[in-house]
């Protein structure tokens, strides 16, 4: 048996169980209280696990911290929590207590009213089987600067300007992260703390962020540090804002200005993001997708009854298949009516009577939020369905959307 609990009082072994885990490499250094408890660092909770009859001065078994956050899907505000610095010692690996740290972090997320769970996995596999999956895909654009300058060639440079921020001005950013938030499912709403130590810091060294103004409004900005790469210095920008597509242009722009400075310039931005149709020359642009970060729901029935849905009628049952949880096992009922879901765990013996929809939690995290259609999941073996009539009423109530994470915690 084991204890799931905080640990706010053991701040050295997070921190050494975390240096061993992601940087190895690196030794371990020391635990130093100036140098490691930084405002970005103590955000989020700390949770441990113990075995049941544990001194209070043993170690934790294995470590994870919860970050409490909102995030917007289908229009509306849902609590999620980011899972983070899961972390197991060598000497206690593959004895199962991750999976157990996993299932209570979720009853606690459940206790919270929590409706989806976020992560950033070293290994998708890994989480895949715990039944969270890939919530948004993450584009990369690579180029030499002057690639950019065919933005450069379509602005006004006299109808706005760019000026630096520091966090004390973050809020002047806000109006303009509202309208590119209100474009992606899992965007999150950020406060004060999140602006200033999430994003106006960085781990080992502080980004610079640059806004575009336009009439005395901020119209745009950009996230992005000046890093040593291989290929020489290279401008990586980390988060691309913007209102309207003169926006974007200036923002692209103001990369090219770099050109006498930087060699590359890096820009990770969601698919819808149009780089490659607007540049002159896309064959001189280097373009990966990657993977993002991955969503889990926390409680079926709980969050199906919460989501918004299109206003129409429609109703099925549905079997979920979830191995860390019970309360997500199982046949559940939906309806949804004028836009209003309800949703219920049936009597395990209603799964006799056959359901219209079988698919596991993870594939049903996707289809939730808008990463996945019902139809390419069905195409793809994830989802099977009595008939295609079903397949098309799920997919009318859950129509796939823009989703967008792309901030690393």
């Amino acid at each position: 048996m084991v204890d799931y609990r905080p640990i706010p009082d053991e701040r050295d072994v997070f921190h050494e169980y975390s240096s061993y885990a992601f940087r190895a490499e690196e030794g371990v250094p020391a635990y130093d209280p100036d140098e490691h408890e930084t405002p970005r660092s103590t955000l989020g909770s700390r949770r441990g696990l113990y075995e049941t009859d544990a001194t209070d001065d043993a170690e934790p078994r294995c470590v994870s911290r919860h970050y409490w956050l909102e995030s917007r899907v289908r229009g509306d505000i849902h609590r999620t929590t980011g899972l983070a610095s899961v972390a197991t010692p060598p000497e206690y690996r593959r004895r199962g207590y991750v999976r157990q740290l996993l299932a209570r972090s979720l009853a606690e997320y459940r206790d919270h009213d929590v409706r989806f769970s976020v992560l950033w996995p070293f290994r998708y596999r890994f989480y895949r089987q715990y039944g969270w999956d890939t919530s948004n895909r993450i584009v990369t654009h690579e180029c030499d600067p002057a690639v950019l300058s065919f933005a450069s060639d379509a602005i006004d440079r006299e109808s706005g300007s760019f000026r630096r921020l520091e966090a004390d001005e973050y809020e002047t950013l806000e109006p303009a992260y509202d309208v590119h938030a209100d474009r992606y499912g899992l965007a999150l709403e950020r406060d004060e703390d999140w602006w200033r130590h999430r994003v106006f810091a960085g781990g080992d060294r502080d980004p610079f962020v640059y806004a575009y103004e336009r009439d005395g409004q901020v119209q745009g900005y950009l996230v992005y540090t000046i890093d040593d790469d291989s290929d020489g210095p290279t401008m990586a920008v980390s988060e691309l804002a913007f209102v309207d597509h003169d926006a974007l242009l200036a923002l692209l722009s103001f990369c090219y200005d770099h050109e006498s400075q930087v060699e590359r310039v890096r820009l990770e931005v969601p698919v819808d993001v149009p780089i490659r149709d607007l540049a002159r020359d896309p064959d001189e642009i280097d373009t990966g997708v990657a993977d993002g970060p991955m969503v889990r729901l926390v409680d079926v029935a709980e969050t199906l009854s919460v989501l918004s849905y299109p206003d129409r009628d429609g109703a099925l049952t549905i079997a979920v298949d979830d191995p860390l949880v019970d309360w997500n096992e199982g046949p559940f009922a939906l309806e949804v009516s004028d836009g209003n879901g309800a949703c219920e765990r049936l009597d395990d013996a209603a799964d006799s009577n056959g359901t219209d929809v079988s698919l596991d939690i993870a594939a049903l995290s996707q289809l939730a939020v808008g990463a996945r259609s019902a139809t390419a999941l069905e195409r793809t073996g994830r989802l099977e369905a009595k008939g295609s009539g079903a397949v098309a009423t799920l997919a009318e109530l859950f129509p796939e959307t823009d989703v967008y994470l792309g901030e690393f915690f």
